[in-house]
């Protein structure tokens, strides 16, 4: 009985390590293989946005970015599994059954605290400074410039950042 309870603590406890690793911060831009980015949204926006654009990078700056700290309720679900399983390897008859209770209430706050905690940091980002050729200028908030330089010819496409 003692080695079942011994695998089920070291299985909860790399679920939990698991759990913990799973955090990823949102993100609102992509980037196209064919060595691009795309943003949710310009910064800096005219009312007649033009299909394809051309420029040159003026400027890429850093930019910090406040992570949302919502949770989706998976973080909940899985500590509460995790603390029903730990609960149940304790005790017998009616304590098991309290103690299973226990585990998976403080499983779920566990869970969603770790969740909530992985989803607030702040995330560094890039500003990149387009100045078009027509005249104007655009900036878009990217993950990574790649391989974007200050000066470098780009085509700009459905928000899509090109180097030409």
């Amino acid at each position: 009985m003692t080695k079942t309870r011994i695998a089920t603590l070291t299985g909860s406890l790399i679920l939990i390590g698991s759990l913990a690793a799973c955090g990823a911060p949102p993100r609102s831009e992509e980037y196209y293989a064919g060595g691009g980015y795309r943003t949710a949204a310009p910064v800096y926006s005219s009312s007649n946005p033009v299909p394809t654009e051309f420029g040159r990078v003026a400027n890429i700056e850093t930019t910090q970015t406040q992570g949302s700290g919502r949770t989706s309720g998976a973080g909940a679900v899985i500590g509460a599994v995790v603390g029903g399983v730990l609960g149940n390897a304790v005790g017998g008859g009616t304590g098991r059954v309290a103690a299973t209770a226990v585990g998976v209430l403080g499983g779920a706050v566990a869970g969603n605290a770790v969740e909530r905690h992985n989803n607030s940091g702040e995330y560094i980002g890039y500003r990149v400074s387009i100045q078009l050729d027509q005249g104007g200028y655009r900036a878009y908030d990217v993950p990574s410039p790649g391989d974007l330089r200050i000066g470098d010819r780009v085509r700009v496409y459905d928000g899509q950042i090109q180097r030409i």
